[in-house]
C-alpha cells in the first residue's frame, strides 16, 4: 500500500510518498520513500496548497491519487486539508518520523522557521512528552533569518561564519525586534560578522535547549526540521546541550511529512 504524508508548516508544505514492502525473513514491514515535494504556498489557501503539493509530488512518483490507500496530515494547518484521510500531531509525526531513521532515538529537537519543539519518545516512534515555543520566534530559524538579514549576509553564509568565531557574547534580548537592535549596537561596535552570527545562534541553541530540557535529554539526541541545514546553529546546540553527538537524518525537513505516511500505513495496516 501506498501512504502520504502532509506537513503543514508555517512557511512550507511537505509532501511524502511511502510504499510498503514485505521483505521475505524481515520481522515486520519494510518502508521505501516513493516521491516527496516541497513548496512554497505563496498565495494559496492550505488546502489549494496541499492538493498543488500533493499533486507534484504523485508526479514526481509517477503515480496518481487512487494509488494512494490514505493520506495523514499534519502541521499548524493539518485541519484545513480537506482531502486527508486524517490528522495527527506535529509530535507524533516527528517521533513517527525520526525513529524511521534512528530506531535508538530518544529525544528529538524539531526546529523549523516559526516553531521549535522537543519531544520524548519511548524508543517505538511514539511521543511520550513534549515541550514547545509557539509563541516565541526567537527559538526557531525565523530569528536566525533576521538576524542574518541584519547583517547583510544569506542563512547559509551566517551558519558557516558562526563556525569561525571562537567568543562568547551574550545576548539578552527575547524578541526579535529588541534582538535586531542588539545586532545593529553590535556592528556600529564593530565586532566582527562571525562573532555577531555565534552571538544569535547561540542565543537560540541556549533557548531551545532550556525548552527540551523540560523533557529531558537522553541519547541518541535527533535533530529535524529546516534548522539542521545550519552548520553553526548545529554547534551551537550541541556545546549548549552537552552532548557528544547530534544525529542529522537525510531529509530534516520532510521527517514530519514522513512519519505521518508512516502513522498512515501502520494504523491502516
Amino acid at each position: 500500500m501506498i501512504t502520504a504524508g502532509i506537513d503543514m508548516g508555517s512557511r512550507t508544505v511537505k509532501v511524502v510518498l511511502l510504499e510498503d514492502a514485505k521483505v521475505e525473513g524481515a520481522p515486520a514491514l519494510q518502508f521505501v520513500v516513493k516521491g516527496k515535494h516541497l513548496m512554497f504556498p505563496g498565495d494559496l489557501d492550505a488546502d489549494a496548497a496541499a492538493d498543488q503539493a500533493f499533486e507534484e509530488a504523485l508526479a514526481s512518483a509517477g503515480l496518481d491519487r487512487g494509488a494512494v490507500g490514505a493520506v495523514y496530515a499534519t502541521g499548524a494547518g493539518r485541519k484545513m486539508v480537506k482531502f486527508a484521510t486524517d490528522s495527527v500531531t506535529e509530535m507524533s509525526a516527528g517521533a513517527k518520523g525520526a525513529s524511521f531513521f534512528y530506531p535508538s532515538a530518544r529525544t528529538i529537537v524539531d526546529v523549523g522557521a516559526e516553531e521549535g519543539r522537543g519531544i520524548k519518545t519511548d524508543g517505538s516512534g511514539k511521543a511520550t512528552d513534549f515541550a514547545g515555543n509557539e509563541k516565541c520566534a526567537a527559538g526557531a530559524g525565523s530569528f536566525a533569518e533576521a538576524m542574518s538579514r541584519a547583517l547583510q549576509m544569506s542563512l547559509k553564509e551566517f551558519g558557516e561564519s558562526s563556525l569561525r568565531s571562537d567568543r562568547s557574547i551574550p545576548m539578552n534580548a527575547q524578541c526579535t525586534v529588541f534582538a535586531e537592535s542588539e545586532v545593529v549596537s553590535l556592528i556600529h561596535s564593530s565586532t566582527p560578522k562571525e562573532d555577531i552570527a555565534k552571538a544569535v545562534l547561540d542565543a537560540v541553541a541556549s533557548r531551545v535547549c532550556a525548552m527540551v530540557r523540560r523533557v529531558g535529554i537522553d541519547n541518541d539526541v535527533v535533530l529535524i526540521g529546516g534548522m539542521v541545514h545550519n552548520t553553526g546553529f548545529v554547534k551551537s546546540l550541541q556545546t549548549a546541550m552537552g552532548v557528544d553527538e547530534i544525529k542529522l537524518p537525510d531529509m530534516p525537513e520532510y521527517v514530519s511529512a514522513l512519519g505521518c505516511a508512516l502513522l498512515a500505513a501502520t494504523q491502516r495496516a
